[in-house]
């Protein structure tokens, strides 16, 4: 079996970041989102390193300015969205491993060829201390959750997709993710899907494993929402879930955010997209009604972590969010 896709929860290195930058489709509100940036990043420097990808390290550094724990790095990039372009950690019984697969803007939607170079240009430049491999083929880290002991859950919308690696069946996928990320076993859901998400049904967006028993997940929308069919579906299909000892899984519902809408478009809000840290999970939250229940239903779960909000609400313009932003290393 090949060395196993590390869970989040298990100790990290550092985060890996990128600054919103002018050239991006961050112009608009560049204030914005830098703000929201630097209030994540500061928060991850807290517990752990932060590795932040800039086009101008003069005028970004004064927002990290006293934290040791921040290292700025410049270099081109197309934009900001490092889970699903940066390398995929597995572990085997001595050391870690980096994987580097292939980014196509989430198959071939946008400009993605910096994206894509990113991880070989920190490893070339000392960022990673284990050893990376590069693969030809396209995988996402925002497609692919881990337990850490050879389970990973994924979407068939986005591995299956005609647009990456020319549309493979999930027993091709379970294959692969078997040789090269340690899979033993691979949960798919085949529902669930946020207006405004731009990676095909990313399972950050929806479901994601809080310990080897525990999923949190999406839960139900009102009944007039046109989202909530799909979620009713992919409630029950989490529910039919066993974990490897063949016991159900501690399901866990987040609430679902109320409708925003920014230049008349549905936004791709979630709670799911949170990100798990050293001692902590930053948690997105909106400025809606949820944010605090959220808050807390997940303060429940990570019982020996604190749990933080901040406000992402400018991330989601953009079509993701806070777990969408960053890429941990081990």
């Amino acid at each position: 079996m090949a060395p196993t896709m590390v869970a989040e929860w298990e100790t990290q290195k550092g985060v890996i970041m990128a600054f919103p930058k002018a050239s991006s489709d961050w112009a608009e509100y560049l204030d914005e989102a830098q703000t929201c940036v630097v209030a994540i990043g500061r928060a991850i420097a807290q517990h752990e390193r932060l590795i932040l990808i800039t086009d101008d390290a003069a005028s970004t550094a004064p927002h990290f300015a006293g934290l040791p724990n921040v290292a700025i790095v410049e270099m081109p990039y197309n934009d900001t969205w490092m889970r699903d372009c940066c390398v995929i950690a597995t572990r085997d019984d001595e050391r870690v491993i980096y994987n580097d697969f292939v980014f196509t803007g989430w198959g071939g939607k946008f400009a993605a060829s910096d994206d894509d170079a990113i991880s070989r240009r920190l490893f070339d430049a000392g960022y990673f201390d284990a050893p990376m491999i590069t693969y030809t083929e396209i995988l996402e880290g925002g497609a692919l959750e881990s337990d850490g002991a050879g389970t990973i859950m994924t979407t068939s919308s986005c591995l299956c997709n005609p647009n990456r690696n020319g549309g493979p069946t999930k027993a091709t996928m379970e294959a692969y993710l078997a040789e090269n990320l340690g899979a033993s076993r691979v949960l798919w859901l085949d529902y669930g899907h946020l207006e405004g998400d731009d990676t095909d049904g990313h399972i950050d967006t929806l479901a994601r494993f809080c310990s080897v028993d525990t999923i949190a997940y999406v839960g139900l929308p009102d009944e007039s929402d046109s989202h909530y069919a799909a979620f009713v579906a992919m409630e029950q299909q989490l529910k039919s879930f066993r974990q490897a000892n063949g016991a159900p899984y501690h399901l866990v519902a987040l609430p679902f955010v109320a409708p925003m809408h920014y230049d008349d478009e549905r936004l791709p809000a979630t709670y799911a997209n949170f990100l798990i840290v050293n001692g902590a999970v930053l948690v997105p939250t909106y400025g809606v009604p949820q944010d605090d229940e959220a808050l807390h239903i997940l303060q429940n779960i990570f019982i020996n972590r604190e749990v933080i909000g901040i406000d992402c609400a400018v991330l989601v313009r953009q079509h993701g969010s806070l777990h969408c932003m960053t890429m941990q290393l081990h």
